[in-house]
């Protein structure tokens, strides 16, 4: 039901991972009997996870590490790793800069050109180990990357802007048409990002393997400050997976949903499955692992910009390995690690087998949920902070 908040305006209350809850199944299953593969056009991942394609998170080495675990890192072609061959350098310049200095570095550095030689070598330094490569570029180069891309041997096509429409409208430019790239490219496509029902329908009619879901959720991110749009994550979820239904009941074809972003612990995680996800796109906890390149810090937005900068960069520090955040054994009891291990307890819990079924789990909305009688926890974080 919309609220109405003021005359003649009117909005519908949105939801985001701290104001639900799962509710337990009838029943529950084993967690070592339960599938949670992740299917992106032929490509098959035995882990639903997707690191996502930020500078402070993934390199060639992370990507290759990633891989082996059975997820995905996908590498940002517009990126410092595609425009500087030294980039070990450009990392520790942007992790030891003053505060006051990072985002001036950031966009100069980010001056400096792609250049599709490095764009090849990235792939290659990926694929030489035998993992699943992601890359992800801008609607504005996707058309001219592809062939640079599909040459090199990537096995998937992210194409990402701040907000995502397949029709765009402006005449000093011509609009890439998503149709048209998808004919063409032997790699599936997936676009993002995208929030809204209506826009997520006519997106998966050009044909596109997936869409990732969210617009400025990530820790890294400023652009509900800078720009003032986004909607919270499990509404958005749950809209663009309504239209994944609908299309595949109107004879389309099949559509992978990705929630990108404001995923902090496990219980995110769960959540965005059970929105109607069929994976997730993590960036900051990733940042976290001691495989990241950016030295404990996290920046670098997909889509860079040097004159409205919607990115910064944070401390977030090294915490554990890749293999801890994913496969665990956690060390820590907050849910920032053994993210796999949380999927499948909570899969099992609702007595879900996979995560079609996982999808079909009742949520409520709780806006206590992570308060109710957690007294002397919260009393324990407030002396932590002091």
């Amino acid at each position: 039901m919309d609220i109405e908040l003021g005359r003649g305006k009117r909005a519908r209350r949105a939801y985001g991972f701290d104001e639900v809850a799962l509710v337990p199944g009838k029943v529950t299953i084993n967690p070592d009997e339960i599938d949670i593969r992740l299917r992106i056009g032929e490509v098959d991942l035995p882990v639903p996870i997707l690191a996502a394609a930020m500078d402070g998170v993934v390199d060639a080495h992370f990507a290759v590490e990633m891989g082996k675990l059975g997820g995905l890192a996908v590498l940002n072609l517009d990126g410092i790793n595609c425009r500087y061959d030294d980039v070990a350098a450009i990392y520790e310049q942007i992790a030891e800069a003053p505060r006051e200095r990072v985002n001036v570095l950031l966009q100069e550095l980010y001056r400096e050109p792609v250049k599709d030689e490095l764009i090849a070598q990235r792939i290659t330094e990926i694929k030489k180990e035998g993992v699943v490569c992601g890359v992800s570029t801008t609607p504005a180069d996707a058309e001219r990357k592809l062939p640079i891309v599909s040459e090199a041997g990537a096995d998937v096509y992210f194409v990402q802007g701040t907000v995502l429409t397949a029709r765009h409208i402006s005449r000093s430019y011509r609009q890439l048409d998503f149709a048209q790239l998808v004919k063409n490219s032997k790699l599936p496509v997936v676009v993002g990002n995208c929030v809204e029902y209506y826009t997520a329908l006519e997106l998966m009619g050009t044909g596109v393997a997936g869409i990732l879901v969210g617009v400025g959720p990530g820790a890294a991110c400023t652009t509900r400050g800078v720009l003032g749009i986004g909607v919270p994550q499990v509404t958005a979820t749950a809209d663009v997976a309504a239209a994944r239904h609908d299309h595949r009941r109107a004879g389309g074809q099949p559509v992978t949903v990705i929630t990108d972003g404001g995923m902090r612990v496990g219980g995110d995680v769960t959540k965005a499955l059970a929105s109607g996800a069929d994976g997730v796109m993590i960036g900051s906890v990733f940042a976290s692992a001691e495989e990241a390149p950016g030295h404990g810090n996290h920046w670098g937005m997909a889509t860079p910009d040097a004159n409205l900068p919607r990115g910064t960069r944070i401390k977030v520090g090294t915490k554990a390995t890749l293999r801890e955040l994913l496969l665990g054994p956690a060390r820590v009891d907050d849910g920032s690690q053994n993210f796999l291990g949380a999927i499948k307890s909570a899969m099992g819990v609702c007595g879900a087998r996979t995560i079609e079924e996982f999808q079909q789990t009742e949520l409520v909305i709780a806006p206590s949920i992570l308060t109710e009688g957690k007294l002397f926890q919260q009393a324990q974080q407030v002396g932590m902070a002091r």
